[in-house]
């Protein structure tokens, strides 16, 4: 009986970052001597164990076959004699596929510390890669969402995706596996996602790939609008540094969904008008979000325009808007919203400057009368870069 640490913990170790659980492959044994031991067997699917003590999971090694559609449609073999690197290959990325031998079912203390890595897992690591362990990846849908997941986890560290490994995902995309998800697992990688220091990230990979389409309809649709798009986008950003709740953060994310607040006719009226609440309802409904998460984004969507607008409200209007949002009984609620409201409208400051900033660049000498002379040039070089910001301001 060999006992190895695996995956993310081996994963993390080798980046330097927090290690949160630890995961093991037992090869060589079965489950009659995982139970003499002292574990729990919990795996429905295949045999995987709690540790007696420290409740951590050691799964037998493990050889899969896909056989039918979705994420579940594959036949197990675990049997004593699945080797680690037969287990080891049926896993998403390289550098989630690497090992460290440990001394026993009840010392989890490394035997010699090195890396077992039969994939190129730490190569990929450091050419910050993250890339499919092999074309088996295309059997499982899951593997798009988690992809960008760890995408967007490990962004921050200047990690991409392989260009092969992204054929293949839009290609599982194009399969139509993506409806064979359960709904609970669609939001399980997409909170935790949203979650991450740069959530955008797996937002904007799965639209650029068509992986909204499923169960995210509404959002793909109005993320085909640019200016929605990337405003939203660098909002998720800002939520990630200032660590906004996942509630904030999904009202930021479905906040797409009401056109009016992206344009210059943005009053209370028209965005209470234009709140896709339905939309709202859709997705959560479609990917199983928790309902506290849904009626936070929908009291964000009736009310962002009073949030956003707090020091010109009214005595009257104040008053309403404490007792349409509950604050009166859960003034941290008030809080959250405003938190959120702050967030957006930032994101929208940002973007403006952003394309000023890109029109300031884009008129250089060459777009001016070579005739021009003091101070005349630098006054048609700012006119002439208001006019490119003007035309390109509502794209």
């Amino acid at each position: 009986m060999q006992i190895y640490l695996v995956g993310g913990a081996v994963r993390d170790q080798l980046l330097a970052r927090p290690i949160k659980d630890k995961d093991f492959v037992v090869v060589g044994a079965t489950v009659a001597e995982m139970l003499d031991a002292g574990f729990q067997q919990v795996g429905a699917d295949f045999p995987v164990f709690l540790h007696p003590s420290s409740h951590e999971e050691y799964a037998l090694a493990r050889t899969e076959r896909k056989e039918g559609l979705g994420y579940k449609g594959f036949s197990v073999h675990a049997s004593p004699d699945v080797s680690l690197k037969e287990d080891l290959q049926r896993r998403d990325l390289t550098i989630n596929a690497m090992a460290i031998e440990v001394t026993s079912l009840t010392d989890d203390t490394p035997i010699n510390g090195d890396v077992i890595d039969y994939y190129g897992g730490m190569a990929d690591i450091e050419s910050k890669t993250l890339r499919h362990v092999s074309d088996a990846f295309s059997e499982d849908p899951l593997r798009v969402l988690r992809t960008a997941r760890f995408y967007s986890r490990y962004y921050d560290l200047g990690f991409v995706i392989a260009d092969e490994t992204l054929t293949l995902m839009r290609q599982l995309v194009d399969s139509g596996e993506l409806a064979h998800l359960s709904a609970e697992r669609i939001w399980q990688e997409s909170s935790r996602a949203t979650m991450q220091l740069s959530p955008q990230v797996y937002w904007q990979q799965l639209f650029e790939i068509g992986a909204l389409t499923e169960y995210f309809a509404p959002l793909h649709e109005t993320w085909t609008n640019t200016q929605i798009r990337e405003t939203v986008q660098t909002a998720l950003y800002f939520a990630g540094q200032m660590k906004l709740n996942l509630s904030q953060r999904w009202a930021l994310l479905m906040s797409s969904l009401n056109s009016f607040l992206f344009t210059s006719e943005h009053t209370n009226e028209n965005v209470n008008k234009a709140a896709n609440i339905k939309g709202i309802n859709d997705i959560g409904n479609a990917a199983k979000v928790p309902k506290a998460h849904t009626q936070f984004s929908t009291l964000f969507a009736q009310q962002a325009t009073k949030l956003s607008t707090i020091n010109h409200l009214s005595a009257a209007e104040k008053i309403d808007l404490i007792q349409t949002c509950g604050a009166h009984k859960e003034p941290d609620k008030l809080s959250q919203l405003l938190a959120t409201s702050h967030v957006l409208q930032l994101a929208t400051q940002h973007r403006q400057m952003m394309l000023a900033l890109n029109s300031f660049h884009a008129i250089r000498m060459q777009d001016i009368d070579s005739a021009l002379t003091g101070p005349a040039i630098g006054s048609a070089l700012r006119q002439a870069r208001i006019e490119h910001l003007q035309a390109n301001s509502q794209r």
